[in-house]
């Protein structure tokens, strides 16, 4: 196949501590009014007012909506931005976890086309450009920061739902691991596990045939020349450094590591896209109400195990960047010890070792691989091909713990 890339990243990314100082600056070369999207913890934090000040000194009329709520639900998305309407911002800014910025995505959309969240659930159903975004991440995780996709939860669907579109990408990222500092070990370790996950999907990715369509039909085309290169350095800064930072918080280092991850994880996966292990976790958070990273994260190694013989290559790239010396080791032991690490890692951190652990109810197995099975835009990614029967022994082997009865 000949060599093939695409990448769609935000205008500019700013990524060091004490870069949220470049709030104002860079808000007051997009507009004069910005529409804050952030959560009522965040909004009392004396970090968060000092950026509201910097705003300000610059000369940007500001409108906090500090109601973000966890998985943003679809109403208040809506209503987010009806409130917003009479205030006429220019710019939307998102300060804090994955949901933030998804909220700010939303709202970005839904004041420069109107209608309801549901209008654009799906790939490429936004219609042109959104109000431009800044994305402040505090948590290391989702890479919302630089994708092109804002996820919700609809009270009308058992599952969650995106929303992908290339219009939705911010058209800021500023990223200061100096944010993420008093992040809880717990949500540290859930975040980061997220990130790899997106990392090591996004490199493992089916790889699809070029043409001049592939990137205009899809938001996500698969893995490539680019996409690998930011998923490689998001697998090496993190799996050096996340159990670190869950361990030790004010590791200044071991946090710059997790955030950058994070954030190469984004750039990959906003491009490439992830596959079977995220499709799995729709349904299997549907049904134990646990957080996407704990369950993308308990999935992967039974995932990764799939996928060994369809992507050997790539396992024996991802041991160079973990580490892992070959020692003149085949590719079959390399991409067992890559599978090992990656359980060494997540036991370690506190990532259930099964379904069984993350609380998934027996008899719920056969549903998962059935409701997974029907997400194509991630399960066309992955590099192995997937029946009913295959995905209900992945899910049968991920109940149970056992990677052996991985078919």
């Amino acid at each position: 196949m000949t060599l093939f890339a695409a990448l769609r990243l935000p205008g500019e990314i700013l990524f060091g501590k004490g870069q949220r100082a470049a709030l104002g600056r860079i808000a007051a070369r997009l507009g004069t009014r910005v529409l804050v999207c952030t959560d009522s913890r965040m909004s009392a934090d004396p970090v968060f007012r000092a950026m509201i000040a910097d705003l300000e000194a610059h000369g940007l009329a500001v409108r906090i909506d500090d109601e973000v709520q966890p998985d943003v639900p679809r109403d208040s998305a809506r209503a987010c931005a009806e409130k917003a309407r009479s205030f006429a911002p220019d710019i939307v800014a998102g300060i804090g976890g994955g949901s933030c910025l998804d909220m700010a995505k939303c709202a970005a959309l839904l004041l420069a086309h109107g209608g309801s969240p549901s209008d654009y659930y799906g790939e490429g159903k936004v219609p042109g450009p959104v109000l431009p975004v800044i994305a402040v991440p505090t948590t290391a995780g989702t890479g919302s920061e630089v994708t092109p996709v804002a996820v919700l939860s609809d009270p009308d669907r058992l599952l969650k739902v995106g929303i992908s579109s290339p219009h939705l990408i911010p058209r800021s990222a500023i990223c200061d691991p100096d944010l993420t500092m008093s992040c809880p070990a717990s949500l540290t370790a859930i975040a980061g596990a997220d990130a790899l996950t997106h990392a090591i999907e996004a490199f493992m990715a089916r790889t699809r045939e070029p043409s001049a369509q592939l990137a205009q039909d899809h938001v996500f085309v698969g893995k490539s020349a680019l996409t690998d290169h930011f998923a490689f350095l998001a697998i090496e800064l993190l799996s050096r450094s996340l159990e670190r930072a869950c361990k030790d918080g004010s590791d200044e280092a071991a946090r710059a590591d997790v955030m950058m991850g994070a954030l190469a994880a984004g750039c990959a996966f906003g491009t490439a896209g992830t596959a079977a292990a995220h499709a799995l976790q729709y349904p299997v958070g549907a049904v134990t109400h646990t957080a996407h990273g704990l369950g993308v994260a308990t999935l992967l190694p039974f995932v990764m195990t799939f996928n060994r013989s369809a992507s050997l290559p790539e396992l024996v790239r991802i041991a160079a960047a973990m580490g892992l010396s070959g020692d003149g080791q085949g590719p079959e032991k390399l991409a067992q010890r890559v599978i090992e690490r990656i359980d060494t890692i997540f036991a370690a951190i506190g990532i259930p070792g099964s379904l069984r652990e993350l609380g998934l109810a027996e008899d719920r197995c056969d549903w998962t691989a059935e409701q997974a099975l029907g997400i194509e835009r991630l399960i066309k990614n992955n590099p192995r091909s997937i029946d009913l029967g295959a995905m209900k022994q992945l899910v049968r082997a991920a109940y149970d713990g056992d990677r052996r009865a991985v078919g």
